[in-house]
């Protein structure tokens, strides 16, 4: 077997680990088993690749250094940066990634342009499009999630025209080197219009869909990998491109529809606006403070307890907290579950990792569709952070912003606690209706300490050192 066929049998390896690490990692017991096995594909491409003998000395001395620069950048983002700033590391991820396949493309117009077809050309500039824009426009996402950058949409008249002008002016430029590759002076052009139209392509969305917008720039991202793959002839990079472009799209449907947006809304909405409030909270009823004693006390008293996590709790780093609230409670006898709203946190599944984090089993974890049914029959909810997705006006209000978008029915309970900071909005912008709902209760102050102050409550600890 000549080093040609074993460089391709490797890949097809590696591939079939990156697939088997997108289906394990799709559900959290054999998450690690996904890692693991997304890790040894990469293993097995790195290795692959640097066996192709079109790799010099001098190139290997280049990968050398490039891995190790890579291994100091991403050891102290995998352990440094917090659950909470998950997303806009992840969108940093694409931007270098997306960056790397455009100037690879690049690299490889400028090697190889007088050798190109139209295919390979039309393949390769649509490649470099991709890239530079999933490179800014990733930068753009990570900043408005990092709130280095407004959340608010930037908004002027005219923008879908500019946009599309900007997009189509990069279009035609390699439609005409489809014709004439030695039109060298065309890349820079292209590049800059392409790194312009990913600015303008998130400015007009708010911060609220920035978590879709990733999924989405994910997406495109994956694509730019895929068409590299084939100017390059390399077919590992087509399928993980192909993988990553397709998993991403599904995400982005995914959250689409749990917020009830479509693509469009997306790509052209002004979610993320600030919306005046219609009303003083006088029409809507009025807000109802609890102490903690108050709160565990009646926590205590419930048969069962849903608790509905939320950004705050993330923000609060307060998961460890909620696993010692939920031994105390069921001790007891009261019984603890969770409700995981879909979009719940800046990603799916962010909450789902965080309790996980905190060892708390994930047979308590349940999804919208599986508790929302159940709320009626539940004595308490304690709503920890969350906000938009347990608000009631997205069943009724036409004119609200989130109209339509599934929630968590916590207000057909029988009680409702509410920890939040204040009564600032969530990412839409606008007043929460449960808030002011008579069975309402608002515990205010940081997630994390209030849930400790409750657990002293509910276990009697506070009561022991009184005496």
């Amino acid at each position: 077997m000549d080093k040609h066929t074993i460089v391709q049998l490797t890949y097809l390896v590696a591939a079939i680990g990156f697939a088997l690490s997108l289906k394990w990692m799709s559900s959290a017991p054999t998450a690690r088993r996904g890692i693991f096995a997304g890790e040894i594909g990469f293993v097995l491409a790195i290795a692959a690749t640097l066996a192709t003998d079109s790799i010099t000395n001098k190139g290997y001395a280049l990968v050398a250094i490039a891995l190790i620069i890579g291994t100091l950048i991403g050891i102290p983002l995998g352990l440094k940066v917090p659950m909470t700033a998950m997303p806009q590391r992840i969108a940093l991820s694409h931007a270098f990634g997306a960056l790397a396949a455009g100037l690879v493309g690049t690299a490889h117009y400028y090697l190889e342009r007088s050798h190109l077809g139209k295919f390979e050309m039309a393949v390769l500039g649509f490649e470099i499009i991709l890239g530079c824009l999933v490179f800014t426009g990733s930068l753009m996402a990570a900043g408005k999630l990092q709130e280095v950058l407004p959340q608010r949409p930037i908004v002027f008249t005219g923008q879908n025209l500019v946009n599309f002008a900007v997009l189509g002016a990069a279009v035609v430029m390699v439609v005409i080197l489809l014709f004439d590759t030695s039109r060298t002076w065309l890349i820079p052009p292209i590049i800059l219009l392409s790194l312009l139209f990913g600015v303008l392509l998130i400015i007009p969305i708010g911060g609220a869909d920035m978590p879709t917008v990733i999924a989405l720039l994910n997406s495109y991202a994956g694509l730019s990998a895929s068409a590299l793959g084939i100017v390059l002839e390399n077919k590992l990079l087509i399928v993980a491109g192909a993988l990553d472009g397709m998993s991403g799209l599904i995400l982005s449907i995914i959250m689409c529809r749990a917020m009830n947006r479509s693509f469009r809304n997306v790509l052209f909405g002004a979610f993320g606006q600030v919306q005046e409030a219609s009303g003083d909270a006088g029409e809507v009823g009025s807000v109802r403070p609890a102490s903690f004693d108050e709160c565990a006390e009646l926590l205590k008293m419930s048969r069962n307890v849903v608790i509905v996590p939320g950004y705050g709790m993330a923000v609060a780093q307060a998961q460890h907290k909620v696993a010692e609230l939920t031994d105390a409670l069921e001790k007891e006898g009261v019984e603890v579950r969770f409700a995981i709203h879909p979009v719940a946190g800046r990603m799916p599944g962010h909450m789902n990792v965080l309790l996980a984090e905190a060892n708390i089993p994930y047979e308590k974890l349940l999804d919208m569709d599986e508790i929302n049914s159940e709320f009626p029959q539940v004595d308490a909810v304690l709503v920890l952070g969350a906000n938009d997705v347990v608000n009631p006006a997205a069943r009724h209000n036409k004119s609200s912003p989130i109209y339509g978008m599934p929630i968590l029915n916590v207000d057909q309970a029988a009680a409702i606690f509410v920890i939040k900071r204040s009564m600032n909005p969530g990412f839409a912008g606008i007043e929460n209706e449960l808030f002011y709902n008579p069975k309402t209760l608002m515990v205010f102050g940081d997630a994390k300490h209030v849930v400790n102050e409750l657990t002293t409550e509910v276990s009697g600890q506070r009561d022991a050192i009184s005496i």
